[in-house]
């Protein structure tokens, strides 16, 4: 199981790649491998200011739908466009490509308080 050390994690499986004040988040190895093949990512809240834990959108896998939870406050900027054409990228590339949304921070305290890398592979085991 891939988990980079320089990115912060959640509990419910979403990473952030912290440059700046603009966060970039996805979902992690663990939960592309728990959702299996990743059909259809969707994310109607660009351009929304969004708070730590809200849902920001859905990924649809051919066994089930989960939610996508903000790991940290603040204005969904982007979505990853890619994604509408090829949501298996998700599977294939979750850190790089793969990523779903970015967002300028509301504040930058949130990020420590979110789980380190060895923290995340001790909550996944």
């Amino acid at each position: 199981m891939n988990i980079p050390a320089e990115l912060k994690y959640t509990k419910d499986h979403e990473w952030v790649k912290v440059e700046g004040d603009v966060a970039t988040i996805g979902i992690t190895d663990f939960a592309q491998g728990e959702l299996g093949d990743i059909v259809y990512v969707e994310v109607e809240t660009e351009g929304e200011t969004l708070d730590q834990e809200e849902v920001f959108g859905t990924v649809e896998a051919v066994k089930t739908v989960s939610d996508l939870f903000m790991p940290v406050s603040g204005e969904v900027m982007a979505f990853n466009e890619e994604l509408e054409a090829n949501p298996e990228v998700v599977n294939s590339d979750p850190y790089g490509d793969g990523w779903m949304i970015k967002v300028k921070l509301a504040d930058t305290a949130e990020i420590d308080a979110l789980l380190s890398a060895d923290d995340y592979k001790s909550l996944v085991g």
